[in-house]
């Protein structure tokens, strides 16, 4: 089951799990609800041959994948790389991360601009919906490998905050206040 809870926004350590007091958690129902993020628990020992991944990619038109390795001693401009992930930002596609080993943090704002913290851990896939503002830093393992999946070929291009004026972002603050349990259900 995913960890995700309200963060305290006065920590500046992206690395500690943010929090002073026990922190609020929020359930994955709560999460989608408040964000539109979706989440998945895959097992990894058993990803090439059970079939749960290749259905969810069946049903949802992606494309294709690749692997990505955070780890000093394997990015290049590693410092920096961490820095570009940790700057809120968007996409106009999803962003679909599953982890193959390792330990992160996804951070997503919710309608009221607060900020939630999911903790992804091994076995772990989310789907953040184009649109939605988001960082990415690791924890203290300084580890990650992650395989990225994608509905068209990889572009790379993130927009910083602010980014209002972009369609995806429209999009995404409409299905926000209109709610996500009605859009998903129509």
């Amino acid at each position: 089951m995913v960890k995700a809870w309200y963060m305290d926004n006065k920590m500046n350590d992206p690395r500690l799990d943010h929090h002073k007091y026990p922190p609020k958690f929020i359930s994955q129902n709560e999460l989608y609800e408040k964000t539109g993020v979706e989440y998945f628990k895959l097992n990894i020992d058993t990803l090439e041959t059970d079939g749960v991944l290749d259905k969810i990619k069946k049903e949802r038109d992606y494309k294709y994948e690749d692997e990505l390795v955070i780890l000093k001693e394997c990015l290049p401009d590693y410092e920096e790389r961490l820095k570009a992930f940790y700057t809120e930002h968007l996409h106009p596609d999803e962003e679909i991360r599953l982890v193959l080993e390792g330990s992160g943090y996804f951070d997503v704002r919710d309608r009221s601009d607060q900020w939630i913290r999911i903790e992804f851990r091994t076995g772990d896939m989310i789907i953040l919906p184009s649109g939605i503002y988001h960082r990415f830093t690791l924890d203290f393992t300084n580890y990650i490998k992650l395989k990225r999946i994608f509905s068209e070929e990889p572009q790379w291009v993130s927009y910083n905050r602010p980014a209002d004026d972009m369609t995806c972002r429209k999009e995404y603050v409409r299905k926000l206040a209109k709610g996500f349990i009605a859009v998903a259900s129509q």
